[in-house]
């Protein structure tokens, strides 16, 4: 595939070159060669196969919450949060919990991917440039930051990447102005009923987003979540199971030499790393489902040796685990409406059969416990 126009670097006033997109999409159609196009179909037969195995899971949404936080920990540690997916877990259960600051930006991440997927759901909803200004306040609001993040509006100033100020900058985005324009184009680009393979227009959107870059802080976690909902809402996923950000995490200098290329014409080359990605992040969503499977299998003939009535309270908490999997005597007191003790002895049963450990051994009051085999098959 040739070169394709996407913008160029234009002297401004202040004395630096900013990037101005072109109008988008180019004049003429994106053209892929056949390994692009190969490659398409294969992620779209994974994405398929998982979409499938998933209706099998009889706590799908339990499964989803647990992927959401993988993802929110990765997209979040690409913008340099060192906290990590249990931090975040633990955090929501136990709010004085001796977890990272930054564990913040995580819990921030959840909330707008949560109210990303209710929005999704509703009647009519459109993909529009309000659904992203609310998708960043979701995120900024009250988050921590190294700068004003102005949540929920786009910026109405000059932002660069890289660098100390625009003029010796990596890269810098289009001015307000260029920006606006841009964006409208970005949106029509969104709603256009055209023929463009679906994960071809998905990538696209995020490379074209990254490159307009419309927020003074929180673009790149904002983008990345852009992909899951304009897939799902497309209707080419039932439920949100791709998350692309612990490839993006995993080869992070790829994917920003990607980006990078693509602001300058090299299309095929970030499409073709996006489309390896969701090959690659299928079939792990896949393999986790199966090892899943296989876990509870395991879990369920541990609990049938129980007795009668310690196997009715067991039951009562082994399926909110896969939603949950670090709680504390507080927690199973919420689910099961057992007093203090009582709770403590689920537990304690949870732990003589191998399910549950204690977080932290050497601690002796306020002890949190973790089911590590379940919460080990999403960290592999």
């Amino acid at each position: 595939m040739k070169s394709i126009k996407i913008g160029e670097l234009k002297e401004q006033k202040e004395g630096f070159k900013a990037f101005i997109p072109a109008p988008f999409p180019p004049k003429g159609s994106f053209e892929f060669d056949s390994k692009i196009l190969k490659k398409v179909d294969e992620a779209t037969r994974l994405l398929g196969k998982l979409d499938g195995i998933t209706k099998l899971l009889p706590d799908v949404d339990f499964f989803l919450s647990m992927y959401l936080r993988k993802d929110a920990a990765s997209s979040s540690q690409i913008e340099g949060t060192m906290a990590t997916m249990v931090d975040a877990i633990e955090a929501e259960v136990q709010s004085n919990a001796s977890v990272p600051e930054d564990v913040n930006d995580i819990l921030h991440y959840i909330k707008a991917l949560n109210y990303g997927a209710k929005r999704v759901q509703q009647d009519n909803f459109p993909l529009a440039l309000r659904f992203v200004r609310e998708l960043h306040k979701q995120l900024m609001d009250n988050a921590r930051s190294t700068h004003f993040s102005d949540p929920g509006e786009f910026r109405k100033s000059q932002n660069w990447i890289g660098g100390t100020r625009p003029d010796n900058a990596r890269f810098v985005p289009p001015p307000v102005e260029d920006m606006h324009k841009a964006l409208t184009d970005l949106e029509s680009f969104m709603h256009s009923n055209d023929d463009m393979l679906t994960l071809v227009k998905a990538a696209l959107i995020h490379a074209q987003f990254e490159t307009i870059h419309p927020f003074l802080d929180g673009n790149g976690r904002t983008g990345r979540m852009l992909i899951t909902f304009y897939l799902w809402k497309e209707g080419y996923l039932e439920k949100p199971v791709l998350f692309l950000s612990s490839y993006f995490k995993k080869y992070q200098k790829v994917y920003y030499e990607r980006l990078f290329g693509y602001h300058f014409g090299d299309v095929s080359e970030w499409v073709d790393f996006f489309l390896d990605g969701v090959i690659e992040i299928a079939k792990e969503a896949i393999d986790i489902v199966g090892k899943i499977t296989a876990l509870r299998d395991k879990d369920m003939l541990k609990m049938q040796t129980l007795g009668k009535r310690a196997a009715l309270s067991a039951a009562l908490v082994l399926p909110k685990l896969y939603e949950q999997p670090i709680v504390n005597v507080a927690t199973i007191q919420r689910w099961t409406n057992f007093s203090r003790v009582g709770s403590q002895s689920v537990i304690n049963r949870f732990i003589d059969l191998g399910i549950l450990l204690p977080k932290d051994k050497d601690k002796k009051y306020g002890q949190s416990y973790i089911y590590k085999k379940y919460i080990d098959i999403f960290s592999e």
